[in-house]
């Protein structure tokens, strides 16, 4: 007995040490920078789900309360990959900086899983402000967003509706109500590819009913079919490789559920971005196949406090995790300066 007792006892001292291992191993798709701390944290959106954040902050912060950066994307993606990368950056330049998975992807909550809402996911944006509001080491008067590819229209949408927040960063953005309604360069901008579009996502949700599962619509595609354009070539090379794969992001995986589409199409999330009175930095590459939204965008924004700098020789993926391309000595300049 004294024997199976010491096994059992060594067993779970190796249980414990494996799940301490497996709960704080760096599980991130970009070096760690020793002079961030990072912790898990959990806040709930107005529409009761939990969202899972990481929150970064610099080792060596003094006890004055910081200013704070709530930040989200790609479309698809999830806080281990560009996000982290974004705010374990700010973080390092002094401010305090929450990554977060959107509702119904990642680790936070939602279901079904892997369906996007413009509404829900401008929400969330919303719901981090909460929740970094009512922290007693930030500064709520001093709050401000970033959203990246997808998550940049959405921050926009959530800026022109959030009034808590002092700035916003839209980098690599896309309109994902745009590109979903029209297609990509607006290719299928008329009534008829929009209701042959509508005609196969309804046939899709009568179809996902009936299974009682919905059927997801594939990420990046893999392999690579010879034809394929440049901008998909440059997705393959950040989502199904090393550089850029996560286990749990949509894009690296099975992709979004088929039928999210349909809430996007009907709904343009910038149409109020010419009332945004807080300020608003634009940031795309210049080579991006994306540029035209940030361009279309930024005609949009109106006051002195609006800004769109194009990076040189960037392509849309470069602003993901290119250390030297993405501008984030522009990008806290542009937020200092914006939260006095």
């Amino acid at each position: 007995m004294k024997t199976i007792a010491i096994v059992i006892s060594v067993i779970l001292s190796v249980l414990v040490l494996y799940f301490a291992w497996n709960t704080c191993r760096w599980d991130k798709t970009f070096p760690k920078n020793d002079a961030v701390s990072v912790s898990r944290v959990h806040f709930k959106n107005r529409y009761g789900i939990m969202l899972a954040g990481d929150l970064y902050m610099p080792k060596n912060k003094s006890e004055k309360k910081l200013p704070a950066i709530a930040i989200s994307g790609p479309f698809g993606a999830v806080k281990e990959q560009s996000s982290g990368l974004y705010a374990q950056e700010m973080a390092s330049r002094g401010f305090i900086a929450l990554a977060f998975d959107p509702s119904f992807t990642g680790e936070s909550g939602g279901n079904p899983r892997f369906v996007a809402s413009p509404d829900i996911n401008t929400e969330d944006f919303s719901a981090a402000v909460d929740y970094l509001s009512n922290r007693n080491d930030v500064d709520a008067d001093k709050i401000s967003i970033i959203g990246i590819c997808g998550w940049g229209g959405m921050a926009i949408n959530a800026a022109a509706m959030d009034t808590r927040i002092r700035a916003t960063v839209a980098s690599t953005m896309y309109d994902m109500t745009r590109v979903m309604a029209n297609g990509y360069f607006d290719a299928d901008d008329n009534a008829d590819a929009r209701h042959k579009t509508l005609v196969a996502l309804n046939n899709q949700r009568t179809i996902d009913y009936k299974r009682g599962t919905a059927e997801l619509a594939g990420g990046v595609v893999d392999p690579l079919p010879d034809d394929a354009p440049q901008f998909v070539r440059d997705y393959h090379a950040y989502y199904k490789t090393p550089r850029g794969y996560h286990r749990r992001s949509l894009n690296s995986n099975g992709g979004w559920n088929k039928t999210s589409s349909l809430s996007f199409i009907n709904m343009p999330i910038l149409q109020r971005a010419g009332e945004i009175r807080s300020a608003v930095l634009l940031v795309h590459g210049a080579n991006a196949h994306s540029r035209y939204f940030s361009e279309d965008a930024f005609k949009k924004l109106t006051g002195k406090n609006k800004e769109l700098v194009i990076v040189p020789n960037a392509t849309h993926t470069d602003l993901y995790d290119n250390m030297e391309k993405i501008p984030f000595d522009k990008i806290e300049n542009f937020i200092r300066e914006n939260i006095k």
